[in-house]
């Protein structure tokens, strides 16, 4: 066969796998794009500060999700055994009763006619019920908030399915059905026309405007701007010139609401860009943590007329949104909702969760600590003497000499074996 065949067939190979480089004022903006079963995956010039946000959760999720185990289970005391079944569901690996024993602030294991049982701690109940007074007391913002999502979407209905993915970003209850919706009966309804179990929905019943006012128009508002011109905000470097010029640019034109009527709008136009940049931050600021995973919002494309591409226009966007894949789950943060890690406006229930966070650390410390000791009562036994610490020269020692000490230390056989035994001993 011809040479040139094959040669121009590998040139599409390489073009679909290519790499853009961009200089921009003494920095890079780097993107790239991989197709993958149809999803595009692209990759934003990391944040070290949002990357860590999303660390700082990791552990707190997993943690809440047995929390929430326990308390389904009868008496709210769980075999050791039925946890470790539910370690796959969790995406984790090992024992259970070795990541229980981490945090012994939270979780109490004890053992019972030959087996292991865990229940939360007295510490860990008082923060359940703190929350749940909390959500009580939240109930009508729920209401409101459930209210605003609904009026977002094309025909004012959501699939309680749908929903029910998106019920912890928004702070939901579990029982916000039978809790929320018969309660503000004069809002919502339950409606189901094909009598399926995956085909009920939840209805809007009536439009209050004022709701129909988004977090840009009301920050717009409280700074005395002209409510009719409301802007969005860039969180960007100024270094990032072409950003910069391209946001400007983008936020010059009119501002179009996301309570807004979509039949004006045609498709792939740039008032229905701008209507889908304003929907997606109004939805994000709406939520407990200001982030969203990208492929729950792909969703609900149908409902909120969002655009096959979603990630493509979200990285459109890069003085708004913060788009990472840490995890391998492509999310979507927003950037005015932080300060550096820290979230800047918290809700009532994120701080009943902080709180959560607080006692799971403190047991973290706790459970490394009592490792620590252990190992050296270990190699006292074993008659192995701790070298004496060596303190550092004061003065100026620059940072290059002192990362080649840590580093030449860990050319030490000795030093390197001790070193990974108590990583994967803490980590596993």
């Amino acid at each position: 066969m011809n040479t040139s065949f094959y040669r121009s067939y590998f040139d599409i190979k390489i073009m679909r796998f290519s790499y853009n480089l961009k200089y921009t004022n003494r920095s890079f903006e780097f993107s790239s794009y991989i197709s993958v079963r149809g999803f595009s995956l692209w990759s934003m010039k990391k944040d070290p500060d949002l990357e860590s946000a999303l660390v700082h959760n990791r552990r707190w999720i997993v943690n809440n999700q047995i929390k929430n185990i326990i308390l389904r289970y009868p008496n709210q005391v769980v075999p050791v055994k039925f946890l470790q079944k539910k370690f796959k569901t969790l995406d984790l690996q090992g024992k259970a009763l070795n990541w229980l024993n981490k945090y012994p602030c939270c979780f109490e294991v004890f053992r019972e006619n030959d087996e292991q049982y865990c229940q939360l701690t007295k510490r860990m109940m008082g923060l359940v019920e703190e929350e749940e007074s909390v959500k009580e007391e939240q109930e009508p913002v729920f209401a409101e908030r459930l209210a605003k999502i609904l009026m977002m979407t094309s025909n004012h209905r959501i699939n309680v399915v749908k929903l029910d993915e998106l019920k912890r970003n928004f702070g939901f209850p579990d029982d916000y059905l039978i809790r929320i919706v018969p309660k503000y009966s004069e809002m919502f309804r339950l409606i189901n026309y094909s009598a399926r179990k995956s085909s009920m929905e939840v209805e809007l019943i009536s439009w209050n405007p004022e709701l129909a006012l988004s977090r840009i128009e009301m920050s717009g508002s409280k700074q005395k701007q002209n409510i009719e011109q409301p802007c969005f905000l860039c969180s960007l470097p100024p270094t990032w010139i072409k950003s910069w010029e391209r946001f400007n640019e983008f936020n010059s034109t009119p501002y179009i609401s996301p309570y807004s009527n979509l039949s004006s709008l045609m498709e792939g136009s740039k008032e229905h860009e701008k209507r889908t940049v304003a929907l997606v931050h109004e939805l994000l600021s709406l939520t407990l943590w200001k982030k969203m995973s990208i492929i729950k919002l792909g969703h609900f494309k149908r409902e909120f007329a969002l655009p096959d591409k979603l990630n493509v226009l979200l990285l459109k966007h890069p003085g708004i949104f913060y788009v990472t894949n840490k995890y391998k789950t492509y999310t979507a943060l927003l950037r005015e909702g932080y300060s550096g890690s820290k979230l800047i406006d918290k809700d009532p229930l994120v701080i009943v969760k902080d709180k959560f966070g607080e006692l799971m650390q403190e047991g973290l410390h706790e459970y490394n600590q009592r490792g620590r000791l252990n190992n050296l009562e270990k190699r006292k036994r074993k008659g192995i003497i701790e070298p004496p610490k060596i303190e550092k020269k004061k003065g100026n020692i620059s940072e290059e000499e002192d990362q080649v000490g840590q580093v030449g230390r860990l050319f030490d056989p000795e030093e390197r074996k001790r070193f990974y035994k108590i990583l994967f001993e803490e980590d596993s």
